[in-house]
């Protein structure tokens, strides 16, 4: 699963960009240069998924073959709860702990945005649910 959302970048008349997601409606960023407008993209994003996590509310998959856009991935974190969620699917977070052998709080922890598992624990939730964990730098 490809975690990047698509922003589409616009100029501003005053100088600078604009940076709105297509998948998320409140998410958007602007800044002086491009370099500036996606660091803030990066860091919108994030913000806006570990939100919508931490409060409960649908987080869209992000839209493919989107024309024009940039795939901005949101923080290292964010990205490990939303790969854990979806290797979940509809499997319980009780089913999760009773086969990683750990509480239920535990579990649930392994989908909080704002804790950092460590790449053991991640690689054995991943393993339970029949996949692997495969990290990329860009």
């Amino acid at each position: 699963m490809d975690t990047r959302y698509p922003a589409l970048i616009t100029k501003a008349p005053e100088g600078g960009f604009y940076v709105r997601f297509v998948d998320l409606d409140e998410a958007f960023t602007e800044g002086d240069s491009m370099e500036e407008a996606l660091f803030n993209a990066a860091e919108v994003l994030t913000l806006t998924l570990e939100g919508r996590l931490s409060e409960g509310i649908e987080v869209p998959p992000p839209s493919r073959s989107v024309r024009g856009a940039r795939y901005i991935a949101p923080d290292a974190k964010t990205q490990g709860v939303l790969l854990l969620r979806a290797a979940r699917g509809d499997r319980s977070l009780a089913d999760l702990a009773r086969a990683l052998e750990t509480s239920w709080p535990q579990a649930k922890r392994l989908e909080d945005p704002h804790h950092w598992p460590s790449l053991k624990t991640l690689d054995r939730a991943v393993r339970v649910l029949g996949k692997r964990l495969v990290l990329s730098i860009e």
